[in-house]
């Protein structure tokens, strides 16, 4: 059986489930989104939504925020463990994340990434992503430029891929 391959991703329900994706959060980013910007996240049910892969026995190891925007999916940000990275929870979050925008009617989405982060571009071209345009010194903390990458089709997903 593959690494991690009896995960359950769940949704994040309530405010107090916050703080296991903060602590990822803070073990993954430079510039770690605050609890404040996922309290708002939450309270705007019909746009956004987070998701945290769990282990059988309830341990967080990686998550996603995102919009569903009309048509659109907006990955806002994706992370995983330091010690669980390459595992294959990005890429079942990913898998995750596609399927349930569908079912909301997505049928395109889009992210940003730095432009440094070749582990990250690796995964959204492995799901079908292309980079699109750059936003020039995006990031900060280090100053840097990042890649907008889009995908269309959404409802040709195969779950094959992860």
């Amino acid at each position: 059986m593959p690494p991690h391959a009896d995960i359950v991703i769940v949704p994040i329900e309530s405010l107090e489930q916050i703080d296991d994706v903060l602590a990822i959060e803070d073990a993954s980013f430079i510039n770690p989104w605050t609890r404040q910007m996922y309290e708002s996240d939450l309270a705007n049910r019909g746009v956004s939504h987070i998701v945290v892969a769990r282990t059988p026995s309830g341990e967080a190891l990686g998550f996603c925020s995102f919009w569903i925007v009309l048509d659109e999916l907006h990955l806002n940000n994706l992370a995983v463990l330091p010690g669980h990275r390459r595992a294959g929870v990005g890429s079942r979050l990913v898998e995750h994340v596609l399927a349930a925008a569908c079912r909301l009617g997505a049928t395109k989405a889009t992210l940003e990434v730095r432009r440094s982060n070749d582990a990250a571009i690796r995964l959204y071209t492995r799901w079908g992503f292309l980079v699109s345009a750059v936003r020039r010194q995006y990031y900060s903390q280090p100053v840097e430029d990042a890649l907008i990458l889009w995908r269309d089709g959404l409802p040709q997903i195969s779950s094959t891929r992860a």
